[in-house]
């Protein structure tokens, strides 16, 4: 497998070739928002934008999905996707994120077939980032803005053209006999490299080697009381967040007929933890602030060594009352290290 060069003045026509087999997805700008969506023609795709504001995970975990329904007692299961799918554009931050959610809906004891089933079916084609934004922070957790982990391939702007690394055999045979890409010029490979040199350079964030254990002892330490103060519990940072993956089940009856939805929810809503009792045991943003800091870097890690973050800075461009999650990170450091 080799590295190749595709000028941008073709993207277009290779879309419209994959839209005649496959369904698909790249960012495009609807209702305000730039986001993943199906194209319906090649030139619909937005390649020179940063990072979509809603996550990829929502192609595969969908906000909301029905998982069977039923009429006067007859149930019926929702079948599995089958369509056949290329996500193109695709940032190496949530590339990663989705690695992160595979040990969540594919783990060894327990497979969500919906989740599973869709991640077979598609392909992932990354764009890396020439310019990350300053609330990105993805080479303190391991990432970087060119990192193939989690991609088929992966594409990098060097000006009228791209360079395309091939990361897998599914992404090999995608582009092997295109006549769209060529062999790439040591040129080519050498200016992607300065490239994502400049890019790294750009990028910064607290250290959190050994953040677990820090975490360790500060269950009930005072931090949290000030910690949560300004939080607004929106749950915006959940919801964009592209490694979250808290759901709730609902059952909706109308007469003989009904349905089982699953849909997302977020530890950041005072219900999420109520007790059909009536005990809440996080009965305030306390709680709730602690716990979505303890499971990203501290529960994670301890059920699958990983931190669940990738440092894409939704969360932290997004929130309502310019809530820095790297300043509460280095926060915790501090405390904690001293």
């Amino acid at each position: 497998m080799s590295d190749r060069v595709i000028v941008k003045s073709a993207i277009t026509d290779v879309l419209e070739k994959l839209l005649k087999a496959r369904r698909v997805f790249a960012p495009v700008q609807r209702d305000g928002l730039l986001r993943f969506e199906p194209l319906r023609t090649g030139d619909e795709a937005l390649l020179d934008s940063h990072n979509s504001k809603r996550p990829l995970k929502e192609i595969f975990f969908p906000h909301s999905e029905t998982l069977f329904a039923y009429e006067e007692g007859e149930v019926a299961i929702m079948p599995l996707p089958e369509e056949q799918r290329v996500i193109f554009g695709v940032r190496p931050c949530d590339a990663r994120s989705l690695l992160l959610l595979d040990k969540v809906f594919n783990a060894p004891d327990v497979q969500d077939p919906y989740y599973v089933t869709r991640r077979e079916n598609t392909i992932l084609i990354g764009l890396g980032c020439n310019r990350p934004l300053s609330t990105c922070f993805c080479t303190t957790l391991g990432g970087g803005p060119f990192t193939t982990e989690g991609l088929d391939l992966l594409f990098t702007d060097l000006g009228d053209r791209y360079l395309v690394e091939t990361v897998t055999e599914r992404g090999e045979a995608l582009v092997a006999d295109s006549p769209y890409f060529r062999e790439a010029a040591p040129a080519d490979v050498n200016l992607k490299a300065e490239i994502a040199a400049c890019a790294e350079q750009t990028i910064s964030g607290p250290s959190v080697e050994g953040i677990k254990e820090k975490l360790d002892g500060m269950y009930e330490d005072p931090f949290w009381d000030e910690l949560h103060q300004k939080c607004l519990g929106c749950a915006v940072c959940t919801y964009l967040c592209p490694t979250c993956h808290c759901f709730d089940i609902l059952d909706e009856k109308e007469g003989s007929r009904g349905r089982r939805v699953r849909i997302w929810d977020s530890c950041q809503f005072p219900l999420f933890t109520l007790h059909a009792s009536g005990h809440n045991p996080r009965p305030s943003g306390r709680e709730r602030m602690r716990q979505r800091i303890m499971h990203k870097f501290h529960y994670f890690v301890e059920n699958y060594g990983q931190i669940a973050c990738v440092g894409c800075g939704r969360c932290i461009r997004n929130c309502p009352v310019n809530m820095d999650l790297r300043e509460v990170l280095n926060r915790i450091v501090v405390k904690r290290g001293a």
